[in-house]
């Protein structure tokens, strides 16, 4: 057996010695001094940033709300059950954020971009955070091309362009979500993603909406973010934000992206929920007074960015819900000073058959016909003020017997306008249709045609063009004009359909 002498052990020990690399980690940890209702208060960490995360002892993440003078205010993602005075939290240095990636698409994620359809996990994407500042004006380019959602009502009087953000307003139960849904599964072929964020939702609403997604093969270009009525106040504050996130990223590939936020006044509410758990102050309907720079910061990062910085784009369709109609409470309110028009929904239009049920009077597009085709913008015309028209003088000949021919006339051409705006769930109509549409009603082909039976002759002329005059719908989808040559042959062709039927 051989000996090891002195001068060996020396020199291995030298040598590991000169060898040892010592990695030193620095974290800086603190501890909760009280928690509840989702809100841990953290006491030794001195340096965490506003919207920075951090993490318990027992995994579950948190992230910083309020910045005291010895103390963090931290919002909790997830149960706080396993979180006592005592425990451990260490800062991450990292601010909230995602990972985004094309595999997004098609999924339903929770509010941090976990996946929650069971269909298994998403490979590791670029991390993007939730929060970041809006493009500057020299970023932004005007608004000008149209974003269709398939609603004759909305694209004719109120139309939407990429890079505005167009509020949906109305009462509980008065067919909001479904106008965003329609212009989702209308987006279909137009190379636009869509993302759509449920803010404090029944998970048995988010399901339906994905159905319907899937039976229509919008979701290969959808993402699904839900935070559902269940989950905590602080992943419902979290989810538009996420939303949003993943909208940047696909923006910043230069694609078109649609975003709709289902609904803000939850959003705001789980917002106010927060603020009071954290001691903040509350002002009016005890919301707190950075609400406005809640919205106002989410919805400006909705825009049309210029070919220097990409030339992609985010439509924002926000969703508020009133009470009884009531749109000057402090959110609505807010919101509509912060977005570029809204389509107001009006629950007596709803309930006596109008869906959508969009009123004439209040909403408004503030892009208006700069996001119009041409062919629509001609193809419109009059028809606001037409029903503008109709609706005053509705009013003011419902006791009246003897009426004049010419106001005959306009009751029953507006009558048939009205009956036309009706559209069936889930059935967007393409441009040409839509233009067809409007050329009869604004020419008072219709006019004879009784008003229970316009829908059904306006579905019999549409298929007409469809199979025997199939030059005049390519013409319109193709060039989006409409010539006055082009105009006499719609009309001659609906004489002949006429004169068939």
């Amino acid at each position: 057996m051989s000996v090891i002498s002195s001068d060996e052990i020396i020199s291995i020990l030298k040598e590991e010695i000169d060898n040892f690399d010592m990695v030193t980690k620095e974290q800086e940890t603190g501890t909760v001094i009280s928690v509840g209702d989702g809100i841990a208060t953290v006491y030794g960490i001195d340096h965490a940033m506003y919207g920075e995360i951090v993490i318990f002892e027992n995994g579950v993440k948190g992230m910083v709300q309020d910045i005291r003078k010895n103390e963090i205010g931290c919002i909790v993602f997830g149960k706080d059950t396993g979180i006592h005075e005592g425990t451990k939290v260490t800062r991450t240095k990292r601010q909230a954020g995602i990972s985004v990636s094309e595999a997004c698409l098609g999924r339903v994620l929770d509010s941090l971009g976990a996946p929650i359809d069971g269909k298994g996990s998403i490979p590791e994407g670029e991390y993007r955070p939730i929060e970041n500042p809006a493009p500057s004006i020299v970023e932004r380019k005007s608004v000008s091309v149209p974003l269709e959602t398939g609603i004759l009502a909305i694209d004719s009087m109120f139309p939407i362009g990429r890079g505005q953000r167009e509020l949906i307003i109305g009462d509980r139960q008065t067919g909001k979500t479904s106008i965003a849904t329609d212009t989702i599964l209308n987006q279909k072929g137009k190379d636009v993603i869509c993302v759509y964020v449920a803010i404090g939702q029944k998970a048995s609403t988010v399901a339906r909406i994905v159905s319907t997604f899937t039976k229509n093969d919008a979701m290969d270009y959808t993402v699904v973010i839900a935070s559902m009525a269940s989950d905590p106040a602080s992943l419902q504050y979290v989810a538009p934000y996420a939303g949003t996130a993943i909208a940047e990223y696909f923006m910043s590939k230069g694609k078109d992206v649609l975003i709709v936020y289902d609904d803000l006044s939850k959003h705001a509410v789980a917002y106010r929920a927060l603020s009071l758990l954290l001691e903040r102050s509350p002002g009016r309907e005890a919301y707190p007074g950075d609400v406005f720079y809640l919205h106002s910061r989410l919805l400006e990062r909705s825009s049309r960015l210029n070919e220097a910085a990409g030339g992609g784009s985010i439509t924002a369709l926000p969703i508020i819900e009133t009470q009884d109609g009531d749109v000057s409470a402090y959110i609505p309110t807010n919101v509509i000073s912060i977005t570029d028009g809204q389509i107001f929904l009006e629950s007596d239009l709803f309930f006596s058959g109008m869906r959508p049920a969009v009123n004439v009077g209040l909403s408004v597009s503030r892009v208006g016909g700069a996001a119009q085709t041409k062919a629509m913008k001609k193809a419109a015309g009059s028809i606001r003020i037409d029903l503008a028209q109709y609706r005053e003088m509705e009013v003011f000949t419902q006791f009246s017997s003897d009426l004049d021919d010419t106001t005959k006339e306009q009751l029953a051409y507006g009558k048939g306008l009205m009956e036309l705006l009706k559209q069936p769930l889930g059935h967007p109509l393409s441009l040409s249709e839509q233009v067809l549409t409007l050329v009869l009603a604004t020419n008072k082909v219709m006019l004879d045609v009784e008003v229970k039976k316009i829908k059904q002759f306006q579905k019999g002329i549409l298929e007409f063009f469809q199979t025997e005059h199939t030059e005049i719908v390519k013409e319109i989808e193709e060039t989006k004009q409409l010539s006055d040559e082009l105009k006499e042959k719609i009309l001659k062709a609906a004489e002949e359909y006429k004169s068939r039927c």
